[in-house]
């Protein structure tokens, strides 16, 4: 059996553009990318939290450092600068591949610099002593 697994997220990003006239994805800091895990051009979720709109689109990256979020092409009409989002990214994993799975997830400040960088174990709270 297989399972649909978070493997990384960016927690409360804020967008810093949003450009209508762009092929599509969502470009994001080179930096924040590495650290979540995320390669170019992988599949990620973007969540806003201002109107509840999710985007599924390939990520880009910026450059390190840079701090910029930005939404391409459609999912213009629903991001704007300013919104906070939650950049998942998804694998399908194995049973055998779960037991090294760590889902990582990186907190950023306003300003999309990263403030803490948590790895997680595939435990249940009981599990954990």
């Amino acid at each position: 059996m297989q399972r649909y697994m978070c493997k990384g997220k960016i927690h409360r990003a804020t967008v810093t553009e949003a450009e209508l006239h762009y092929v599509g994805s969502i470009t994001i800091d080179g930096r924040l990318m590495k650290e979540a895990r995320i390669l170019p051009y992988e599949i990620v979720q973007v969540t806003n939290l201002r109107n509840a709109a999710r985007w599924k689109t390939y990520a880009l990256p910026a450059a390190d450092g840079s701090g910029k979020i930005c939404l391409n092409g459609p999912p213009a009409h629903l991001f704007q600068p300013g919104d906070l989002v939650i950049i998942l990214s998804m694998g399908l994993f194995d049973e055998d591949e779960l037991a090294q799975l760590k889902p990582r997830v990186v907190f950023v400040d306003g300003g999309n610099r990263i403030v803490r960088v948590e790895e997680h174990n595939l435990t249940f709270p009981e599990e954990r002593a």
